[in-house]
């Protein structure tokens, strides 16, 4: 699904240039569970947003579905990400003046599906998340747990090939920190490919795989390495 090779990306200045992410390898299959873990300025934002074609990387070479995104197009890239990739973010990012069943909504209409498909799809992601009875709802009648859960049925409404999660428990507390993270795991057991970045080793450790970016150097861990 995803490979990266000899993948690097350093950011320019006039005088000064800063090598976010040094030259690494990494293969990511289909259906995998990969835990990025590192501590604040790692690098592991750039990361996911270059994983996430929202950033271009510097050198080597960097593959989805084994096309080259180096010669994707800015349209291309957007229609990928929308078709292709979920997205859930720390903070939600949910639409306060939109009801649950909008804020879901929104992604589905730049895909210009029929009315009938879109009411599918949401009312699917929001029973998956266990909130379709409140598709009324504001974002600002939700505890933060639930917000997250539908900035989560917003990402897989789409029914992506991966999701990107950047710290999705981040502003959680613990028992609601770990509803979340089942539930990434109910939805990655049924095949949909899941890279979470998260600076607690704990929720790392419920992946399958996980990668360390430290000083902006990429390594492979065990689970145990990891931890310890």
């Amino acid at each position: 699904m995803l490979k990266m090779k000899s993948l690097s990306k350093a950011f320019l200045t006039d005088a000064v240039k800063t090598q976010a992410l040094h030259p690494f390898d990494l293969t990511i299959e289909q259906g995998e569970f990969v835990s990025v873990i590192g501590p604040s300025g790692s690098g592991k934002t750039t990361f996911l947003n270059i994983t996430g074609l929202l950033e271009e990387h510097s050198d080597g070479s960097y593959e989805l579905d084994g096309q080259d995104v180096a010669q994707f197009t800015d349209k291309k890239k957007s229609a990928y990400r929308n078709e292709k990739i979920g997205f859930v973010f720390q903070s939600f990012n949910l639409i306060p003046e939109l009801n649950l069943y909008d804020n879901v909504d929104m992604p589905l209409r730049y895909r210009k599906f029929n009315r009938d498909e879109r009411d599918k799809r949401i009312m699917q992601a929001l029973e998956q998340v266990g909130l379709a009875g409140r598709k009324d709802h504001y974002p600002t009648q939700l505890s933060g747990g639930q917000q997250q859960r539908v900035a989560i049925a917003r990402a897989i409404a789409g029914t992506p090939s991966v999701i990107l999660a950047d710290e999705p428990t981040g502003n959680l507390d613990s028992k609601m920190a770990q509803g979340i993270m089942s539930l990434l795991k109910d939805i990655n057991a049924a095949g949909t490919s899941i890279i979470m970045v998260t600076h607690d080793n704990e929720q790392a450790a419920q992946a399958k795989r996980i990668v360390q970016i430290k000083d902006g150097h990429l390594s492979e861990y065990t689970q145990q390495k990891a931890i310890a």
